[in-house]
């Protein structure tokens, strides 16, 4: 099992580093943060169980813990977390059962 709160600062640690090296990669990811709650329409709480989600469904171990944490800290419970996963995981499999569409097209095309 992955020992989170150490993988943490590890991340933090990468990107502070990244920073020393290019500041600008930082800022501009910074910004973007900082525009997707511009209109703040969604509270803090529900934008990091957004991120949560996300970072399931892209498989981000570094944005889960980071998410993780910053849900936690902005009220989320572990029941309004696991609501989110669930949803994750609605509409990855979702995709996958969408997507398997296209395999009836090429099926079809083959055929012609």
């Amino acid at each position: 099992m992955i020992d989170w709160n150490e993988y943490h600062k590890q991340v933090l640690e990468g990107i502070v580093e990244i920073g020393r090296n290019s500041p600008e990669i930082v800022r501009g990811y910074r910004m973007i943060g900082e525009a997707a709650k511009k209109t703040n329409l969604l509270d803090a709480k529900t934008r990091e169980l957004i991120a949560l989600a996300v970072a399931v469904s892209v498989q981000c171990d570094g944005c889960i813990v980071v998410h993780t944490d910053a849900a936690l800290k902005n009220g989320a419970t572990e029941e309004e977390i696991i609501e989110a996963l669930g949803v994750a995981i609605q509409v990855k499999t979702g995709s996958a059962l969408i997507y398997s569409t296209r395999v009836l097209d090429a099926m079809k095309a083959k055929s012609e």
